[in-house]
């Protein structure tokens, strides 16, 4: 079993070889060489949020896990975050630096989800979890999802809809791809309750709803959503997950959750042009830099609504 030093953490690396999307040939070892090339840009989204992974170790053909917890012989090095649920405990992953990363990618944990806050004291011990319900949301997000035979290109006219409504309530959003049908918009908070990002999200999708009502769609039933938008606004539930920029997914080809720039989506017209693999992701973050990188600088004070 190849052994790496990685930042001054030795790594147990193992069939590199494999195959895990048969449809395009990707391998393990050439998903952790991805990962260690988008490290810089991928990993300011992720420290201190408390992570899950979908683990697939055979590949995106076979089956596959959402794990929560760290698993059995996680390096003393790993920082963990245990999170106190109302019936439970986790002891969730933090992916801090570029050996958690890769480590977690060896495991075939290749797809990377984190909730919109942030662990507090990274590394507590066990008895000092922190509790789940007391974490503020320094951010909201909204999952773009279309109903076919809607598709992304109908998501890109949803998204432009839903910045300007942001917009009117004096807050901006950036844009990705989920790497899968649909879109991701981040809007970056001062520090807020999950209840108010929630009912926020809400209001402004139900808005949304009854002034577009041919377009979009805020409620959840799937009987519904055929050639609309769903605009999931459920995701900053403080049990929520969304999958992080820059991570890959567990469809037939190696898809990335993309960041995209806003011309890019008033200018889709295809599918197709929203669809990035690994070698895409790395020339845009050469050419561009990480276009979500002011997710990390800005931050918008939540509307009151209480008026």
């Amino acid at each position: 079993m190849p052994v790496t030093e990685v930042e001054g953490r030795r790594l147990k690396l193992s069939n590199l070889d494999k195959v895990l999307w048969p449809e395009y040939g990707f391998t393990k070892g050439e998903a952790l060489h991805y990962y260690a090339q988008v490290a810089d840009a991928l990993l300011p989204h992720v420290r201190d949020r408390a992570a899950s992974f979908l683990r697939f170790p055979d590949g995106v053909d076979g089956e596959r896990f959402f794990a929560k917890n760290a698993p059995a012989g996680t390096p003393e090095w790993v920082s963990v975050a245990d999170v106190e649920l109302t019936r439970s405990t986790v002891h969730h992953v933090l992916v801090q630096d570029l050996p958690t990363l890769l480590w977690a990618a060896n495991l075939a944990a290749l797809e990377l989800h984190v909730p919109q806050w942030k662990a507090a004291d990274p590394g507590a011990a066990p008895a000092a979890p922190v509790r789940a319900d007391e974490r503020l949301a320094d951010r909201i997000v909204f999952d773009l999802d279309p109903g076919a035979p809607a598709t992304v290109v109908e998501c890109c006219r949803a998204a432009l809809l839903v910045r300007e409504a942001l917009r009117a309530d004096g807050l901006d959003a950036w844009p990705k791809t989920s790497g899968s049908k649909g879109l991701h918009l981040y809007v970056p908070l001062a520090p807020a309750s999950a209840e108010a990002t929630s009912a926020y999200a809400k209001s402004l999708a139900r808005r949304l709803e009854e002034e577009h009502p041919e377009l979009i769609l805020h409620r959840m039933a799937r009987k519904l959503r055929p050639r609309k938008v769903f605009v999931d606004w459920s995701q900053n539930s403080r049990a929520k997950t969304t999958v992080a920029p820059y991570v890959l997914r567990a469809k037939a080809r190696p898809t990335v959750s993309t960041p995209l720039t806003w011309d890019e989506v008033e200018a889709c017209a295809d599918p197709d042009e929203l669809v990035f693999l690994p070698g895409d992701v790395t020339e845009r973050i050469a050419t561009h830099g990480d276009l979500l990188a002011p997710l990390l600088d800005d931050h918008f004070d939540l509307p009151d609504m209480t008026d």
